[in-house]
């Protein structure tokens, strides 16, 4: 029962908790299998509707040097799988992973894709998944990052926090853009036909940086359409941001896509 925002929806379960229900996924499209899966297992249809679009930064430069570099690093920070998939592969065609270089990681998911490479050892939360709870780490205290280099990987833009607070932990830190996030290149059009068809029943976010793309792909009309629609996020920061917007049907899940179908499951949708 997966499907894009205006394709058909094949096969799949028809009964469980989101029988009968239409939820958009809006991660981006190689990170939006596994929740889909699990809505479409729960009896729900799975839209696939990215709001970002992800792809190699503009500048390779910075990239072929952190990696020309890399054996100079202690600690290497990969902020999502996506810098793991645009890092990684030229990191190991130079060789195997540098034995004294840790692995660091935000998410599961991250770990998962740096595992997909070999790479073990990862340094991440397990309960939180955010740039603070990675810096709450033992491993990222002052007394183990000061004098160390660090080379965070991650996409144009995004928050400053991590390099910021790990560079007044006394590490010498480089931000090493290795890929790029953009606004979809699509109209929000096949959203607004489910919603005035009557088949859009909630949406999933879980970038900031993606809702406001969808706030400003709307017209009036669909912006107000958003307003009262069940929007399920995984993290505080997001709701914050959404509500912002003017979103007043926020549900904050638990974590990573299990906290979000979990949340989907149990939401009382009468």
């Amino acid at each position: 029962m997966t499907g894009s925002a205006s394709g058909p929806i094949i096969g799949g379960p028809l009964v469980g908790p989101l029988s009968g229900r239409s939820i958009v996924v809006t991660r981006p499209l190689a990170q939006a299998g596994t929740l889909a899966d699990m809505i479409t297992q729960a009896g729900g249809e799975a839209v696939v509707f990215p709001l970002l679009e992800i792809g190699p930064a503009p500048d390779p430069a910075p990239l072929v040097d952190a990696v020309a570099g890399i054996s100079a690093y202690s600690l290497a920070v990969f902020i999502s799988p996506n810098a793991v998939d645009y890092s990684l592969p030229q990191i190991l065609a130079r060789g195997p992973w540098p034995a004294e270089l840790m692995p660091a990681a935000v998410g599961q998911g991250t770990v998962r894709a740096l595992l997909a490479h070999g790479v073990a050892g990862t340094v991440a939360p397990t309960e939180r998944f955010d740039s603070e709870a990675l810096l709450a780490l033992p491993e990222l205290q002052a007394a183990c990052v000061a004098g160390k280099r660090v080379a965070i990987f991650r996409g144009n833009g995004g928050r400053e926090l991590l390099a910021d607070t790990l560079s007044e932990r006394g590490a010498l830190v480089d931000c090493v853009p290795c890929y790029s996030r953009s606004a979809p290149a699509g109209g929000a059009e096949p959203l607004l036909a489910r919603w005035r068809e009557g088949r859009l029943d909630a949406l999933t976010v879980s970038s900031s940086e993606g809702l406001r793309h969808l706030v400003d792909m709307l017209d009036a009309a669909g912006r107000e359409r958003l307003t009262k629609t069940p929007v399920f996020v995984p993290h505080e920061r997001i709701a914050e941001n959404a509500a912002t917007l003017g979103l007043q049907k926020l549900i904050l899940t638990g974590p990573a896509d299990a906290g979000i179908i979990a949340g989907l499951c149990t939401y009382n949708w009468s």
